[in-house]
């Protein structure tokens, strides 16, 4: 799967799960026995939410976007719906075109340490996909051990 493809797919998906989020929202509000339905949709929002920033970021990184566009990415999945303007942007400007980078090239950073490690896990591709897993389950793990986002800051 190349890396347009992937953060193709996470960027409509974590808009679908927003519509899936809202949608169970508005059906809480009409009908009050579905609060079940909110914590369904809020489980599956939350999980595609982290899964889609791990990707920007995984993709940000190989497509050498620089910090603030990455940045960008990652903060407009709080925006309901705001991956899929954000997607058609960057395939407009051909910002996810290319393979992943397995190979050193001549840019300057490939020497670093960072840019080795990355390469390292871009070519161990079952490696790099337990890892990312392990990191988002925790992550979830974590936030749903805090409880509801609207109760972190009362």
């Amino acid at each position: 799967m190349s890396p347009k493809s992937l953060y193709r797919l996470f960027a409509v998906g974590e808009a679908i799960t927003w519509g899936l989020l809202i949608s169970a929202l508005i059906a809480r509000a009409v009908v009050a026995d579905l609060g079940i339905a909110v914590t369904i949709a809020g489980t599956i929002h939350g999980a595609m939410f982290l899964s889609y920033c791990t990707t920007a970021v995984l993709v940000g990184v190989n497509q050498r976007w620089k910090f603030g566009k990455i940045a960008a990415a990652v903060s407009l999945a709080i925006v309901p719906f705001a991956t899929v303007p954000l997607d058609r942007s960057l395939m407009k400007k051909g910002q996810l075109e290319g393979d992943w980078r397995t190979q050193p090239s001549d840019h300057p950073s490939d020497s670093g340490w960072f840019d080795r490690l990355f390469r390292w896990f871009i070519a161990r591709p079952v490696v790099l996909i337990a890892t990312l897993v392990l990191a988002v389950v925790a992550l979830f793990s974590l936030l749903l051990s805090l409880g509801s986002p609207t109760t972190w800051f009362n």
